[in-house]
């Protein structure tokens, strides 16, 4: 008896696991964007958790284009951060928890966007740049949640010098290390902004607005790896 409730501990288990990970519709996961049918879109600020200090305009610079290609009127920046700075609200953690109503009434925006920046590291000997950042939009007239992800983001940035043997795998190390601290960090954001937002559900300015509803939308936890081939 005791073994056969085991079995079914695992069986649950493992029924309870399949169901939460089964990709889903975006218009299932992300009900409420194609309930309110939203077109101007607010960048909030980033919230930046990390040790990198200019890993916030980095990403307030490269989240617009995405969201754009999405299909969205995105406020230009230049105009909302002048306003936002003018109305002490560029702190967007204050607001993350807050009534968006007034930024509804002031921008015109159906949508906010908060991203947080948990973690931006980089490894010159691993060639690498290892980025955590949480993505949250909100509804400026319901405050609900209506699209959010968070991803574990390693961007790549090795090279190869194409010499071959111990002196050109010793190239190649020192090729990437000085690479790496070159990296653009505007490069790793525009990555980042780009693979996250490429399930976000089609806006009225996109050709397939109102029909993608059924395409399967990206896992809310992921982890990926980049280059700068990816924008």
């Amino acid at each position: 008896m005791k073994n056969i409730l085991i079995i079914i501990v695992v069986a649950v288990a493992f029924l309870s696991s399949c169901t939460t990970t089964a990709p889903i519709a975006k218009s299932v996961a992300y009900k409420g964007m194609y309930d309110e049918k939203p077109l101007t879109v607010l960048l909030m600020p980033p919230i930046n958790r990390s040790t990198n200090v200019e890993a916030k305009e980095y990403f307030h610079s490269t989240l617009n284009i995405p969201i754009a290609n999405a299909g969205f009127y995105v406020i230009p920046t230049f105009l909302s951060m002048e306003i936002l700075k003018k109305e002490s609200a560029y702190d967007a953690e204050l607001f993350l928890n807050s009534s968006l109503t007034k930024f509804g009434e002031v921008f015109g925006a159906d949508l906010a966007v908060f991203t947080i920046i948990h973690k931006w590291d980089k490894s010159g000997l691993a060639a690498k740049v290892y980025v955590q950042v949480e993505y949250i939009i909100k509804s400026t007239k319901t405050n609900e949640v209506v699209y959010t992800r968070t991803g574990d983001v390693t961007y790549d940035a090795s090279v190869s010098t194409g010499v071959g043997g111990d002196w050109g795998a010793l190239a190649d190390i020192a090729a990437s290390a000085i690479n790496t601290a070159a990296t653009k960090y505007v490069d790793v954001a525009r990555a980042c902004n780009a693979y996250t937002f490429k399930d976000l559900p089609a806006g009225k300015y996109s050709p397939i607005y109102g029909t993608d509803g059924e395409q399967l939308a990206g896992k809310k936890l992921f982890k990926v790896n980049l280059n700068s081939k990816y924008r």
